[in-house]
């Protein structure tokens, strides 16, 4: 794979303001808060034009069940693709999708888009955040979208483990887990949502802010992002699973892996709300894997 330039799995605000008019666009505004404030009301007092609400929890997730792992289970494939075509998103439809997290919540978008098979999604290089700082125009109505045909969506399972799988790999020495969570929680020395503090065994402490530029900011070149996985003991011969809290900002460090051009990677879909749940399984506190 050719990292030399950033491929269409990112686009720049340029691009955006270039293609706002542009019907086989598709702009998601994904702002999502875990402090209480709400994302729904951000996008309502003002977004990018054209752009159309998705709520995390209710559409790029299914609810918490214990037939399902975690606080965001993926949603089925019938019930991702009622949300696409009520978005009125069909399978040529290029959809950017951004926040104001740094592409924390919008790679949650574009991986789904990937899990399920229809794979044009990409996120906005520095979202809301870099729209606003370059004055670029922002509305407060409320997009109205026509309905599209639902599509036939399947779920790639090649993109995801669940707990009794990484249980499995954890003897392996091909495999490398990352914990994008913060340092702290990491350690185990806080866990604000969680049942147990700490992280799997062997996982390497990789925050997802590091695949920025800076904090909420532009994320790395593929280049800069290929050398810092490697210097984190990662090479193209390693299967890589990545989780977090719930499977939301782990897709972010999973689209700078793409971009850096690492292939084979998963996701934990349960990631630690699932493993720290069940007691059985080993927890490790301390800052070293």
């Amino acid at each position: 794979m050719d990292i030399s330039q950033r491929t269409d799995d990112l686009v720049s605000t340029t691009w955006l303001a270039d293609h706002l008019n542009d019907p086989t666009v598709r702009i998601v505004d994904v702002r999502w808060y875990l402090d209480g404030r709400s994302g729904a009301d951000a996008y309502a007092a003002s977004h990018i034009p054209s752009a159309v609400f998705v709520d995390v929890e209710r559409d790029l997730a299914a609810r918490p069940s214990r037939h399902a792992p975690g606080r965001h289970p993926l949603p089925s494939p019938d019930a991702f693709a009622d949300t696409l075509a009520r978005l009125g998103i069909g399978p040529t439809t290029r959809v950017v999708a951004y926040d104001d997290e740094g592409g924390s919540r919008a790679a949650r978008f574009w991986w789904m888009l990937r899990y399920f098979g229809h794979g044009g999604g990409s996120v906005l290089d520095g979202g809301w955040t870099q729209w606003l700082a370059e004055s670029k125009p922002t509305v407060a109505t409320v997009r109205r979208v026509t309905k599209s045909p639902p599509m036939e969506l399947v779920a790639l399972p090649r993109f995801v483990v669940d707990k009794r799988r990484i249980a499995e790999l954890m003897a392996s020495s091909r495999v490398c887990f990352l914990d994008v969570r913060t340092p702290e929680r990491y350690a185990g020395v806080v866990e604000p949502i969680d049942p147990r503090p700490g992280h799997i065994p062997g996982a390497i402490n990789a925050p997802y802010t590091r695949n920025l530029l800076a904090p909420g900011g532009l994320f790395r070149s593929p280049h800069d992002l290929r050398q810092y996985f490697h210097s984190l003991g990662i090479n193209e011969t390693n299967e890589i699973i990545v989780y977090c809290g719930s499977g939301i900002t782990a897709c972010h460090t999973l689209l700078a892996l793409h971009m850096a051009g690492f292939q084979d990677t998963k996701l934990y879909e349960g990631s630690w709300s699932d493993w720290s749940l069940d007691t059985s399984l080993s927890a490790h506190m301390g800052s070293t894997p």
